[in-house]
């Protein structure tokens, strides 16, 4: 008999070659196997007759073969095969394509059911290419695979049927009472009707149990990896300075940027270190927050240091934080790759013997080299740039230290709580008053004359403009490369105005160069890739001019817009789009009417999916087979609570009813619990 861990090949029918084939698909054994559910079913259940039908719809009709059939050799490479049924009332004429199986298999006289689109004719009907089962073997729902060159899904279909068959009753992996608590069938019917199911009843029934189960381990996986992270902390701050943190703002901070301060102290108030991310829309103060956060930490007796991903960003902070903190005496020091050797050495020394309160930089700061005397809070600026091990070495250089993360890419919650469950979330869901509005418009390239006039204008009054281009080199696409383009508008639309190009495939010193540059305002217009899309403040960049607009997700747009309009005078972002595509109109339009950075997120999910809406799977989201992180909010909610509730009576699992529970955590986790 086979088991969960038995390889794929010892499966009836399998054998080396075609494991090579499941191989592909990420199926090694038959564990692998029964969680590769089908993508969709088709209805059998219902049979008709070819009168009942509507031409050119799907139907499924039980028919007998009155015909031989008969093989046609069209060309090479190209056979089909002919044959007639009757469903009692209509003859059905059926053509086949490269079927010899098939066709050989099909007996006269014989009832089939066939499935497939059927074409009415005045006398007859016609069906092409439909699939074709015996009767009697019929199974009402057909599951549909995905599937891969050589292996199909009705033969991956009888694959899972051989191993059902094989296995006996599949370990239940939840306790009886709480299963009848949520309403769950157990295991072993949810994975058989899965595949094979009886009816659409009881195909739902399996499809929640496996939803719930699998949103519940990711959910448990999540708090046990927040619960592995806590640390206690010797930086455990005792007084809350906050409101003389505020005296010495020029302005008033929003009720979210206040709840944010709030939060962290209270984290740095407890026993263990401080794990949170603040998450904001560009331009909602979260600069503001992580000043608040260090003020405190810093008021009582505690380094702070602060890493972001560029020295123009490090020295960007180091301008807006020093300013805030520097009337409290609070001293702040810079430390870049580009600091001087004898300035550096002195800044070390500053650090080690407690002189300095808040180091700000780039990966300098983690170097082996840089000591600090009483380290008490770390803060990363948008984290996804940096590796987990990168942020774990500044961490480790306090006293079991605070640790606060800022992200300026808005992420809808479900999905924040996927990607940072091992973090408590702050979110700033508010602007600062007084912040203009971008106005946002979409026209096609014959208006290419009009926005360079735009441009000009706009630079002529002393403001600067970026312009984005989707690719970097020719032969990429059709689509004009920013190479090129930077070269052709020097030479012509904006002659005699200081252009400058900035891309991902330049080296960090020269990306760090020309954004220097137009940081001074010697370079006026900035034609880039997306490089620029988390970047610096420029508060005389005033015009975002996006070319092949539709190439971008909403959130990217999103994303490049917020680089304008960080001054006082109005800004502007133009979506340049040929695209005659309705999705991608739709798309551009949301951009148009809409600045809200998590509004718009919701919106790139639900068009683009957690799967793409980070591109390369960069924060090491776990794999849901089932599961969907938008339609199955609700029971995601549920999921928490019945998360919380198992693990508050065993938070390491080790009670014989969630040993199973717990090895499936271990199995979704399996990098993440072991980094």
């Amino acid at each position: 008999m086979l088991t969960l861990s038995s390889d794929i090949k010892y499966i009836r029918g399998v054998g080396e070659k075609r494991a090579e084939l499941f191989n592909k698909l990420g199926i090694f054994d038959v564990r692998s196997l029964l969680g590769f559910y089908p993508r969709k079913y088709q209805d059998w259940s219902r049979e008709m007759t070819a009168a009942q039908c509507e031409s050119g719809e799907n139907a499924c009709i039980r028919a007998t073969l009155i015909s031989p059939v008969r093989e046609h050799l069209i060309r090479k490479g190209m056979t089909v095969y002919k044959c007639s049924f009757t469903d009692g009332e209509t003859t059905i004429r059926v053509t086949l394509f490269n079927n010899k199986y098939l066709a050989k298999s099909l007996r006269q006289y014989k009832e089939y059911v066939l499935f497939g689109r059927i074409d009415k004719k005045l006398t007859f009907a016609e069906m092409s290419a439909p699939k074709i089962e015996d009767a009697e073997k019929n199974i009402g729902i057909h599951p549909i695979y995905p599937s891969t060159e050589g292996l199909n899904s009705n033969a991956i279909g009888k694959t899972v049927k051989s191993a059902l068959d094989s296995i006996g009753k599949i370990a239940e992996t939840l306790d009886t009472d709480f299963r009848l608590k949520y309403g769950l069938v157990s295991l072993d019917f949810a994975i058989r009707q899965i595949h094979f199911p009886d009816d659409f009843e009881k195909l739902e029934k399996a499809r929640y149990r496996l939803i719930f189960e699998e949103l519940l381990i990711l959910q448990l996986g999540l708090l046990k990896l927040k619960g592995k992270k806590k640390t206690e902390t010797r930086a455990k701050i005792g007084r809350d300075y906050t409101e003389e943190f505020y005296s010495l703002l020029p302005f008033t901070p929003t009720n979210a940027q206040k709840r944010a301060i709030a939060e962290c102290v209270s984290d740095m108030s407890g026993e263990y270190a401080m794990n949170r991310l603040v998450q904001g829309d560009v331009g909602s103060g979260k600069t503001a927050v992580a000043a608040g956060a260090v003020f405190t930490a810093i008021k009582n007796s505690f380094q702070c240091a602060l890493m972001a991903p560029t020295e123009i960003l490090a020295v960007q902070h180091a301008q807006t934080i020093s300013k805030m903190l520097a009337p409290a005496g609070i001293k702040t020091e810079l430390l870049t790759g580009s600091t001087p050797a004898k300035e550096k050495r002195l800044i070390k020394e500053r650090l080690a013997n407690g002189e300095t309160d808040l180091a700000i930089g780039t990966h300098a700061l983690i170097q082996n080299d840089v000591e600090f005397k009483k380290l008490g809070l770390v803060i990363t600026d948008e984290q996804h740039r940096f590796g987990v091990n990168q942020r774990a070495s500044l961490a480790m250089k306090g006293l079991g230290a605070h640790t606060l993360v800022m992200s300026a890419t808005p992420i809808p919650r479900t999905l924040a709580l996927m990607i940072y469950g091992d973090l408590d979330i702050s979110v700033l869901d508010e602007m600062p008053a007084g912040r203009r509005q971008i106005r946002t418009d979409i026209v096609d390239s014959r208006y290419h004359a009009r926005i360079y006039e735009f441009v000009k204008k706009a630079v002529g009054r002393g403001e600067q403009a970026y312009i984005v281009c989707p690719l970097v080199e020719e032969g990429e696409s059709d689509l004009l490369p920013a190479v090129q383009y930077a070269e052709k508008l020097s030479e012509t639309a904006f002659r005699g105005i200081n252009i400058a190009l900035l891309h991902g495939k330049m080296k960090a010193a020269e990306k760090e160069s020309v954004m220097n540059a137009f940081v001074r305002g010697d370079v006026k217009i900035l034609v880039s890739t997306t490089v620029i899309e988390v970047g610096v403040d420029v508060a005389a960049a005033t015009v975002m001019v996006i070319e092949n607009a539709e190439r971008f997700g909403l959130s990217q747009l999103h994303q490049l817009r917020g680089r304008v309009g960080r001054g006082t005078a109005q800004s502007y972002c133009i979506l340049v789009s040929d695209s005659k595509s309705e999705t991608a109109k739709n798309r551009l339009a949301v951009m148009k009417n809409c600045s809200d950075g998590f509004k718009i997120a919701d919106e790139d999910l639900k068009q683009r999916g957690p799967g793409d809406f980070f591109g390369n799977r960069q924060h090491g989201l776990p794999d849901l087979k089932i599961a969907d992180m938008l339609s199955d909010t609700e029971t995601l909610t549920l999921c928490r609570r019945a998360a919380d509730e198992i693990l508050f009576e065993d938070f390491n699992l080790d009670l014989p009813k969630n040993k199973l529970l717990a090895d499936e955590i271990s199995d979704m986790f399996r990098n993440s619990l072991s980094n």
